[in-house]
């Protein structure tokens, strides 16, 4: 069993909240390619808890681009929603 000092995403404040998220996307292809199977788990879960806490915290910032859904593009495109 691994013992993790992480400490936990809601105890970060919001600058160390972006920057372990952003450094956790900048490392993800590498830990896909070359990380075991364990050390691509435990990246996952950790990217999952930040971008879930990112989140909570800045809704409006995760908000969707009505032009990535599928209703918006249709629209878009003339197909209705």
């Amino acid at each position: 069993m691994t013992t993790s000092t992480r400490r936990p995403g809601t105890e970060l404040d919001d600058a160390d909240l972006e920057r372990e998220l952003e450094h956790l996307h900048e490392t993800r292809h590498d830990t896909f390619m070359k990380g075991s199977a364990d050390a691509f788990q435990a990246h996952t879960d950790r990217m999952l808890e930040l971008e879930s806490e990112y989140a909570d915290r800045f809704p409006d910032r995760t908000t969707p681009d009505p032009l990535r859904t599928r209703d918006g593009s249709r629209e878009q495109d003339g197909r209705g929603a």
